[in-house]
């Protein structure tokens, strides 16, 4: 049985859907079959990030309303075998879609799947509870900003009111240069309280805005410092849901 993990962070801009492209990729590197679900809905960017914006025909919004068949929705990122795609509705769905919704269709896709990896909305309204639906794991994302380290302490008693009891987190955009001039948290301070559950820390670094603007995950480009970082993240992942 396939394990779901839903990407989360307090506000916009932390990197939430750049991690969730290149966790995806990464765990299909590693031999598994993993599906990303863009739930964004409304401001859906995934589909950018992995360069096939121009493939899709149905959305996650599709299949819960029984438009379309869960495969159908299904997009192969044909570079990397193993690792398919269902993308969010550009628009607010007009139904209601319930965590119930969600958690049904990853137990189908846990059936089939190794992963399922959902880009939850940013923030801690009705749209990211939805996303925690059927989630074994939540991995928030933060900033060495204040204002991220305080919303990320509000997304995770959230996780833990929707029954996620697995949380990690992930330390984006760390510019050493900002810290050593005071200009940004310490690194103690950013981890203070989460050193034991990081999965992951990623620096601030202009190829990985290159690489999402060209629709390229950044750990398709082999025996780089990020690859291996994201290599060594995908295996903390794995013995987390493991334990």
């Amino acid at each position: 049985m396939g394990k779901a993990i839903v990407i989360a962070s307090g506000k916009g801009g932390t990197g939430k859907s750049m991690l969730a492209a290149n966790l995806g990729t990464t765990l299909a590197l590693q031999g598994h079959k993993v599906v990303l679900i863009d739930l964004d809905t409304g401001l859906r960017n995934l589909d950018l990030y992995l360069g096939i914006e121009n493939n899709i025909v149905y959305d996650i919004n599709d299949v819960l309303t029984g438009v379309c068949r869960i495969r159908q929705a299904l997009i192969k990122v044909k570079e990397f075998p193993g690792l398919m795609f269902m993308a969010a509705s550009p628009q607010k769905p007009t139904g209601e879609i319930t965590p119930l919704h969600i958690k049904v269709l990853c137990n189908k896709l846990k059936q089939k799947y190794d992963y399922i990896i959902i880009d939850a909305p940013a923030g801690i309204d009705e749209g990211m509870i939805v996303a925690t639906g059927g989630c074994d794991m939540g991995i928030i994302v933060v900033n060495p900003e204040y204002s991220s380290l305080r919303n990320s302490e509000i997304v995770k008693n959230t996780l833990e009111e929707q029954g996620i009891e697995k949380i990690a987190y992930v330390v984006n955009k760390i510019d050493l240069k900002l810290i050593e001039e005071g200009k940004a948290p310490s690194f103690d301070e950013v981890t203070k309280n989460i050193r034991d559950k990081i999965v992951g820390i990623i620096e601030n670094d202009q190829n990985i805005h290159i690489s999402t603007n060209l629709g390229i995950p950044i750990v398709s480009i082999e025996n780089t410092y990020i690859s291996k970082s994201f290599m060594a993240m995908g295996k903390r992942i794995k013995r987390l849901l493991e334990e």
